[in-house]
């Protein structure tokens, strides 16, 4: 009779049962590393088969989320007491995002880098969830006789590359791209503003329902080495109810100040700034601005007035259809700009006739093109140009209703107008071009 061959140390051989629980809790294991969301938007289903260099395009919305003045706190605690409480801070906000559709992709000590692959509406929902969670922790911190902390949240959405990188023997998961930096500069900001949270016009224009949220405009900002500015606006849902109403009630009035400030008219900027604060004395914006404005302040910061864009050839898609569209665009904006400062309200009609009709005109040929190349983010196009004439039509209600702020409708046409089509052409539109070209058949 064949006696079987032992197994080590006289064990018994290791049942197939057996085998697939440790192997479900090995991966389970590394997931906790490696998020099983990250390894599914590279259509990997299991860890084993990661390799360097794999890498997919995703339209994402990404969040940075930090604790303020971490720094001056850690300080005060030794390293176990710092592992204790940042653990017990991050295991509070881990399941908030899960729970709104996101993951995180890596903690960055105190902060948190999350991914929402679906909605920027998720990420904003997050957001809010995040602030009430932090309260019900502050909450316990104070009973235990410990001091409330706060974070600031910046978000936004743009495409990104998620991949590996790293060397043979270690890799690691990451994602890179102009919204990815865009979304940490928005977390930096939300410091300088001592506000909440902070998005950007990228988000702004994706949102599925912006009328859901309470929105601003905050500031205009650039991200180092990238052309252009970008529009940075704060959702103050979660503000106490009577400032959230405050600020609503007076935002054209806050609009207007600001407006003032970044034309370059600083003494308007701050008798403006001045009466805002009167109004509403809880806005902390208002007094960085005006901390601004003071040029007896060591925080003064001469205001530098955004000139009239003009065309450049990097501008250029290569198609000379669109990017004479695109002159054009920029022409007509620029003289309305300078319409409007000269009182010419007739002008500025026929302007807006002019940009109506080569947007149109120019948003079909573009829309029609990426149906045509199976462009995998039509629909992000497409729904920016969707806001644009949404603004393009509160806009132009305001023009037509007689606001007599010259200044102030100036500022809106360059920040809704001007700013919006540099940007898109230097982004959505330069990353169609980009696609196009790659995918096009050899001559």
């Amino acid at each position: 009779m064949s006696v079987p061959p032992s197994s080590p140390q006289g064990s018994l051989p290791e049942s197939t049962d057996t085998l697939r629980e440790r192997l479900d809790k090995t991966t389970a294991a590394y997931s906790r590393f490696v998020p099983r969301e990250f390894l599914n938007l590279l259509g990997i289903e299991d860890i084993r088969k990661v390799e360097l260099g794999q890498q997919v395009e995703r339209k994402m919305t990404v969040l940075f989320c930090d604790i303020r003045n971490f720094t001056a706190l850690s300080e005060t605690m030794s390293p176990q007491e710092n592992f204790n409480f940042l653990n017990s801070y991050l295991v509070q906000m881990e399941p908030v995002i899960t729970a709104h559709g996101g993951f995180i992709d890596k903690y960055i000590g105190d902060a948190i880098m999350a991914l929402f692959p679906d909605s920027p509406d998720q990420a904003l929902r997050c957001g809010q969830a995040m602030l009430r969670q932090l309260e019900e922790y502050n909450d316990g911190r104070q009973r235990a006789g410990y001091r409330a902390i706060r974070i600031g949240i910046g978000i936004n959405t743009g495409i990104v590359i998620l991949g590996t990188i790293g060397g043979a023997a270690r890799m690691d998961g990451t994602v890179i791209g102009d919204a990815v930096n865009l979304a940490a500069r928005l977390e930096r900001l939300t410091k300088e503003y001592r506000v909440s949270i902070l998005i950007s016009d990228y988000t702004l224009y994706s949102l599925d329902d912006p009328g859901e949220w309470s929105i601003r405009f905050l500031d205009r900002t650039q991200v180092r080495g990238k052309q252009g500015s970008h529009s940075v606006y704060e959702v103050f849902n979660n503000d106490p109810p009577h400032l959230a109403e405050a600020k609503k009630r007076t935002q054209k009035q806050f609009e207007q100040a600001l407006a003032y400030y970044h034309v370059g008219n600083h003494t308007a900027a701050r008798t403006r700034l001045v009466d805002y604060a009167a109004a509403v004395p809880e806005d902390t914006a208002v007094h960085v601005y005006l901390e601004r404005c003071n040029p007896l302040a060591d925080s003064h910061l001469p205001p530098r007035p955004e000139v009239l864009p003009h065309w450049h050839d990097e501008y250029s898609q290569g198609l000379s259809a669109i990017d004479t569209v695109h002159q054009e665009l920029l022409a007509n904006m620029n003289d309305l700009s300078r319409a409007l400062h000269d009182n010419s309200l007739e002008l500025a009609g026929t302007l807006l006739d002019r940009i109506r009709v080569a947007a149109e005109g120019d948003f079909a040929i573009e829309e029609r093109l990426m149906r045509q190349a199976d462009y995998p983010f039509h629909d992000l196009h497409a729904r920016q140009h969707q806001r644009f004439f949404e603004y393009f039509h509160e806009l132009r209600r305001e023009i037509e209703s007689g606001e007599e702020d010259r200044v102030y409708l100036i500022f809106r046409v360059k920040r809704f107008f001007t700013g919006w089509l540099v940007n898109h052409v230097i982004s959505a539109d330069r990353h169609f071009g980009h696609f196009r070209r790659s995918h096009a058949a050899p001559a």
